[in-house]
């Protein structure tokens, strides 16, 4: 049975890129008027930077341009090397981002540490927040002054930070001269972040100011137990009548088809989605902003979901229960499946028990129309500079741009698995394969991913067939990828407003399913929530994409 530990829970979420925030009540920053104007609308925009692929081993399956992932079925044999010189000056940096690991050894006793710094030139004073801090952590950064600032901060997309944009259009670094157009190519690496993730991450007041984590375009994804979810019934093509009756087959005594955890709504992304409602926004040809939850397919997904609840398909603690906890029934079988970002596949994979086969489910049809899927933000956060001198930036640009390094370099293998002999090994394919202390000294512990990445490709060491399977059900799937209208754009309001909006909606989703709330109050929750910002949203977010086009 495949070796599981809470670490690999904690990074089944962080690289699954599942957002089950539970907002909080933050305070907001002050900011005087000016900083107050994020909007792009009415200001000249910075050219997006000019996307230069990195060039690098060629992938057992191809991408595709409409977000199909590039799929590697074996480790690369030869690396390539994609920093010429060392980027630092010996100096010290400081930075922070989330962590969804345990704290690392102090850089003193962390062997994985001292490689990374000694590749990239500096010394590292890493402020690392864990997932539940977070939050309040940035709340008092945020509200701080300028010189307790970071030299780097990852802003975590996970989170609705109150008047964030106007945040970081005050205190971080202009990056436009830097990065915009052709100038980023004295940063290979960063040049090679493909468009969408930049779009995703969007400009503020019309410049750039930071650089995004790609992520793939698959979002929240329903993992099955593959071999319960057949042996009930499940075939290619199937209806939300077939799901609901495999559902119901598959749940018997202890049993549950489904699960799902508090924050997650039972699963509502991908029930939304298969429905083919509009995932938060939608935009008409003409610009105008639609909000997903007045979308009568919007409230037939939660019918449906309230009737799955009513058929006992669902684990009886859904409300309540942890993510971490949720992965755990599932590679032990007391659930059958459960929701979580697409990119959680290589923990799926890995952790799972013999005998388990875990999969992305195929989204079912609706009144004979294809089911869809969620499109993930592809910017899971992004990272910003603090304000400093022309010479500095350059040089945390190019520590950035070592850690963004392509999966296949020697530089990638370095931030992402260590020092071989001392942190992994390999297996027979060639893969790394970690050792006790790689276990503990890593970059989930020492969360540098979070910093700076390269595009993520389809990998699993050892496993050929799981990255076929990937490759395959994204082919089936992006065509039917459902994005949301407002990826990378500015309203003032959800600024200021966006996180107690999206509990009111939230709140009444979970009570409606639960049972404790009749289907009828939906409408109700919505005419509030247009009321209270949200028709405000929809005029701004139409603006501002109005000023992008």
């Amino acid at each position: 049975m495949a070796r599981m530990s809470r670490r690999t829970l904690l990074r089944s979420m962080a690289v699954g890129g599942a957002a089950l925030s539970v907002p909080g009540l933050l305070t907001a920053c002050s900011t005087s008027s000016g900083d107050s104007d994020v909007s792009n609308a009415g200001k000249k925009l910075a050219p997006w930077p000019t996307h230069r692929p990195a060039t690098g081993p060629k992938p057992d399956l191809a991408p595709t341009d409409a977000g199909v992932q590039a799929g590697y079925t074996a480790y690369p044999a030869d690396l390539v090397k994609s920093v010429s010189r060392t980027p630092g000056d010996g100096s010290t940096v400081k930075v922070m981002s989330v962590s969804f690991g345990t704290p690392p050894k102090p850089a003193s006793a962390n062997r994985f540490w001292s490689a990374v710094e000694k590749a990239l030139g500096v010394k590292i004073e890493y402020t690392i927040i864990s997932q539940a801090d977070y939050q309040k952590k940035m709340a008092t950064v945020m509200a701080g002054d300028a010189d307790s600032l970071p030299d780097i901060v990852n802003l975590f997309s996970g989170f609705v930070l109150p008047r964030e944009a106007e945040f970081v259009r005050r205190r971080a670094e202009d990056l436009t001269p830097y990065l915009s157009g052709d100038a980023i190519a004295d940063y290979p690496n960063l040049a090679n972040i493909p468009t969408h993730a930049w779009r995703d991450m969007g400009r503020i007041g019309g410049r750039i100011h930071g650089i995004p984590l790609e992520r793939p375009l698959p979002g929240s994804t329903l993992w099955i137990n593959q071999g319960m979810f057949t042996d009930a019934g499940m075939t290619e093509g199937w209806t939300s009548d077939d799901f609901a009756a495999v559902a119901k087959r598959a749940t018997s005594g202890r049993t549950y088809a489904l699960g799902a955890a508090t924050g997650s709504l039972f699963g509502n992304a991908v029930h939304s989605a298969a429905h083919n409602a509009p995932q938060e926004w939608a935009v008409t040809k003409d610009g105008t902003f639609l909000p997903g939850c007045a979308d009568e397919r919007y409230e037939a997904a939660i019918a449906f979901q309230a009737q799955l609840r009513k058929n006992g398909s669902y684990h009886p603690d859904a409300t309540s229960i942890s993510q971490i906890d949720l992965t755990t029934l599932y590679y032990n079988g007391t659930v059958g499946s459960m929701q979580d970002g697409f990119g959680a596949y290589l923990p799926k994979y890995q952790e799972a028990p013999d005998g388990m086969t875990p999969a992305a489910a195929l989204p079912y049809s609706v009144g004979g129309e294809p089911g869809g899927i969620v499109a993930a933000r592809r910017s899971f956060g992004y990272t910003v500079l603090k304000k400093a001198k022309k010479e500095r930036i350059e040089l945390l640009l190019r520590v950035l741009d070592y850690l963004a390094a392509p999966f296949g370099s020697e530089e990638w293998e370095l931030v992402h698995y260590g020092v071989e002999g001392t942190h992994f090994t390999r297996a027979a394919d060639g893969s790394p394969r970690p050792t006790k202390l790689g276990e503990v000294e890593n970059n989930t512990n020492l969360p540098l991913k979070y910093l700076a990445e390269g595009p993520q490709v389809l990998f699993v060491p050892g496993m050929p067939d799981a990255v076929r399977a990937l490759h395959a059900w994204q082919r089936k799937v992006v065509p039917h990828a459902i994005r949301n209208a407002s990826f990378g754009l500015q309203s003032r309001t959800k600024n200021a407003q966006g996180t107690t909006l999206k509990a009111l909606l939230d709140d009444t989703v979970t009570g409606i399913v639960a049972g404790r709330l009749p289907l009828s109050e939906w409408d109700a929750a919505v005419k509030r929530w247009r009321e209270r910002g949200g028709d405000r949203m929809a005029e701004e977010f139409a603006q501002d994409h109005a000023a992008n086009a």
